[in-house]
């Protein structure tokens, strides 16, 4: 049964008004709901803001690696310090190395382009900032509402975002409404700001709907994966940070790792594999796993006698926007707008995006409280890309904009002309390297590339997808509709599997998708495990035939991260 028969024989929803409506409880989001309560508390005035979250608490769906700048969060909360923000391990040491399979060649930091030095910054749990963030909204009046997943965005007469609805409850596998049945509810706003992070379900709908990328490069993205490990003291060093290229990459694929050293002999680790890539052989799990066996890494994880004595105690995954300024899509539209990575804010080339995402929160924040305040609704809130286009976050993102599509002719060739644009030009560059393919459209036929033998898994230093999603807490109600949906049920064999050998099943890190002999057909069927899905969206962005469409599952589902 759909939507529109849903309403018919059960509505109509109920509904709730706000001044501003707030889609995902994200650092950008919670930045956009403090800024406008903390105006709000200046003026003594009455903005309602609401915020609602998929995941059953914030921060529980919040994955990064992180390094902070916590140029912004001073902006957001000069006393940030006294209020107890979790930034408690500072950067004492930069690394960048370059991988062979046996060797190794540290950058001397002398060499290192402004973008790669990190003094000033810390090493976090960017979960652990979200929670202390929603507890700082909370206390100025703003309402979260977690474990409510947005499904729909509404639309006025005139085109203009009038609110959205929570997804239904309580519907069966079946696709009919069970015994717990519940229609979702419309929450409607003056003002719609939407910050769901990379590759943002309703956020690519809104770009689709306004054509906010007419003129622009395709998005690029990448899949970053980690881990969070326990080590042995006598190899713990607070603060120091590792950063890799080369193996277990080949020269042309970009892609690249980390390994941060946090407090109480915490380390994280993970591995960003661009989603460019053109050997559908390629897995960024199993490159990240065989990563960690190189003999710089590994040191990290034994003893003295070479015996493994971490241990692992969390994994996860996500989709990075790895685009830059040229792929930038506008960013309001009537009656709502797009913050941090639902935009595309991040800066690759310094793996960061928290402290975009709070810039730009603030600075819809600001925009929307003026708005709401001069008595307008359902408009563009054009104050808010005249304010990037003049804040420091648009001279940061100017002087790094070429810093990925460099890399498209190697990993040489994109090291030396980044390294001569920020030390040598300073930035100040009279060109922009473009890009006119998506990720979706790299794929090589499979029979054009070399498969990739990846060796099994230890199970004390790497590991299998399976025991990996299981530490990430994931779960989902299994008697829903699956949430990972396709436009063509025949397309994953006849297509996928026949032309790119059923890539899906490899660039998947929570193994969601299957390939299994099918007795009644006498080939092959593809199987979802869709309660595996960490909600990484890289199918979504991947699947070369865009055949694969991520849509929101019951709230609260998903993964549950500690720490990550």
């Amino acid at each position: 049964m759909n939507s529109k028969d849903l309403l018919a024989q059960y509505g109509p929803r109920e509904s709730m008004e706000y001044d501003v409506a707030i889609v995902g409880g994200g650092p950008g989001g919670l930045a956009t709901a403090i800024r406008i309560k903390q105006l709000a508390v200046e003026k003594d005035q009455d903005v309602s803001v609401v915020v609602l979250e998929k995941g059953s608490e914030p921060g529980a769906h919040i994955l990064s690696g992180a390094i902070m700048d916590p140029r912004a969060l001073t902006e957001l909360f000069p006393d940030w310090q006294e209020r107890g923000a979790p930034l408690n391990q500072p950067v004492t040491e930069d690394a960048y190395v370059f991988l062979g399979e046996r060797s190794s060649w540290r950058v001397p930091n002398l060499m290192l382009p402004p973008f790669a030095h990190n003094e000033g910054n810390y090493i976090i749990s960017l979960g652990f900032l979200t929670k202390w963030l929603a507890e700082q909204a909370e206390s100025l009046g703003v309402e979260i509402f977690p474990g409510f997943a947005v499904a729909e965005v509404l639309y006025n007469d005139d085109g203009s975002v009038k609110g959205v609805a929570t997804g239904n409850v309580g519907i069966g596998k079946d696709g009919e409404p069970g015994a717990n049945f519940q229609l979702g509810m419309e929450l409607h706003a003056r003002y719609t700001i939407f910050a769901e992070g990379a590759r943002g379900h309703l956020g690519k709908q809104l770009i689709s709907r306004y054509r906010l990328d007419a003129g622009r490069d395709p998005q690029s993205f990448g899949i970053g994966i980690k881990e969070l490990w326990e080590i042995d003291p006598a190899r713990h060093q607070p603060g120091f940070v590792m950063h890799s290229a080369g193996w277990p990459m080949d020269s042309k694929t970009y892609g690249g790792a980390f390994l941060y050293h946090l407090d109480s002999n915490r380390i994280a680790v993970g591995f960003v594999t661009g989603l460019g890539y053109t050997n559908p052989w390629l897995s960024p799990f199993e490159e990240f796993q065989r990563w960690k066996t190189h003999p710089d890494i590994r040191r990290y994880f034994e003893n003295d006698e070479g015996e493994i004595t971490a241990r692992r105690l969390s994994y996860g995954a996500r989709a990075i926007n790895a685009s830059g300024l040229s792929a930038l899509p506008r960013f309001v539209f009537p009656g709502g707008a797009l913050v941090g990575c639902d935009a595309g804010f991040l800066n690759v080339s310094r793996i960061k995006g928290s402290h975009a995402a709070i810039k730009t929160g603030m600075l819809a924040g600001e925009a929307a409280y003026a708005a709401v305040t001069a008595g307008r609704q359902h408009d563009e809130l054009t104050a808010y890309p005249e304010a990037f286009e003049a804040s420091w976050l648009y001279t940061e993102l100017k002087k790094d904009r070429n810093f990925k599509n460099w890399f498209r002719y190697g990993l040489t060739t994109g090291t030396l002309m980044n390294g001569f644009e920020q030390l040598v030009l300073r930035g100040r560059m009279p060109w922009t390297l473009r890009r006119r393919k998506p990720d979706h459209a790299c794929l090589k036929p499979a029979s054009e590339c070399k498969p990739i033998a990846y060796p099994k898994p230890d199970g004390k230093l790497t590991f299998d997808r399976l025991s990996s999603v299981f530490i990430s807490n994931t779960n989902h109600e299994e008697n829903q509709p699956t949430h990972l949906t396709l436009k063509d049920a025949a397309v994953p064999v006849t297509v996928n599997l026949d032309r790119y050998a059923g890539p899906e099943a490899r660039y998947c890190p929570a193994g969601v998708y299957e390939f299994l002999d099918d007795a009644m057909e006498g080939g092959k069927r593809l199987r979802i495990n869709a309660q595996n899905c960490v909600h990484c969206k890289t199918c979504d962005i991947k699947d070369p035939t865009q055949n694969i469409v991520w849509v929101t599952p019951e709230g609260g589902g998903g993964p549950n991260y500690s720490g990550m």
